[in-house]
């Protein structure tokens, strides 16, 4: 009896399995939908905040206007789609710090985060931004493009600034400029090291483990150092980025340069174009 039970459940077993991998494999070549099927349903709205808080508000806030990431409560009246957004969580974002939210979230819970984002949206501002994008420009090019990149250009001790505009909000763009904001980038975190025999060599660190250590000098060199070799090697407490207190920047260059900043956004397949 016990024999025949089992030879009846493997089939079943067997096709509930198929079953389930053909959904999914359904699933993942479906290209999504362009509007939310849970807009506006409270359930989904409910788990979707829970997700959100639990993954997302570190870095983008508990009311989504940002923190270390951008505001992304106006990202519908910026001209996102529903379909667009899915795809970024989906995939995430080249050369920044938004990750995919990985395989093992459902196309269920991306949406459910979406429609909790979405009751939290704001309507398009009104007031114009401030600053000029163009003297901006001209400011970053003085003050910061021997150590930032942008589009290739410029240079490679900070972290390239391509697409600063859709992964910092405006304060803290501003935080950062001023000095208000510590802390470094995996790959930008400052460091001295000091031979037994000769000079500190100041640059940021690459990469590390227990017995060496490389780093890129002021020269934007990379070098590599075996630890044991040396007579210190210390993670510098200040970043390497200066403070442009005010008089350093004025008022309306910081407001000109932060402009230029928002507008780096590089290509993002969430936008329509």
């Amino acid at each position: 009896m016990r024999r025949r039970s089992l030879m009846r459940a493997v089939p079943i077993v067997g096709v509930t399995l198929s079953l389930g991998a053909s959904l999914i494999a359904g699933q993942s070549s479906q290209a999504p939908p362009q509007k939310n099927p849970f807009d506006g349903e409270p359930t989904a709205i409910k788990a979707g905040m829970g997700i959100f808080r639990a993954r997302c508000a570190d870095c983008h806030g508990v009311d989504a206007r940002g923190v270390r990431g951008p505001d992304i409560s106006r990202v519908w009246a910026e001209g996102r789609t529903d379909g667009g957004l899915f795809q970024t969580l989906r995939t995430g974002v080249p050369n920044t710090e938004m990750p995919s939210v990985g395989t093992r979230t459902s196309d269920i819970e991306v949406w459910q985060i979406l429609a909790y984002v979405r009751t939290l949206a704001a309507p398009a501002p009104t007031d114009p931004p401030r600053g000029n994008a163009e003297n901006g420009e001209r400011v970053f090019r003085v003050n910061c493009a021997s150590c930032h990149r942008v589009d290739g250009k410029g240079g490679r001790l900070g972290p390239d600034l391509s697409r600063i505009g859709a992964a910092r909000a405006r304060d803290a763009l501003v935080n950062r400029i001023v000095g208000a904001a510590e802390g470094s980038r995996p790959g930008y975190e400052p460091v001295t090291v000091t031979p037994r025999d000769g000079q500190a060599i100041h640059g940021v660190k690459k990469n590390e483990d227990l017995f060496s250590v490389q780093i890129m000098d002021s020269r934007e060199r990379i070098q590599g150092y075996e630890k044991d070799k040396m007579k210190a090697v210390e993670d510098d407490k200040k970043s390497a980025m200066p403070a442009f207190s005010s008089d350093r920047l004025s008022q309306g260059d910081l407001d000109d340069v932060v402009r230029y900043l928002q507008g780096l956004r590089g290509f993002d397949p969430a936008v329509k174009q």
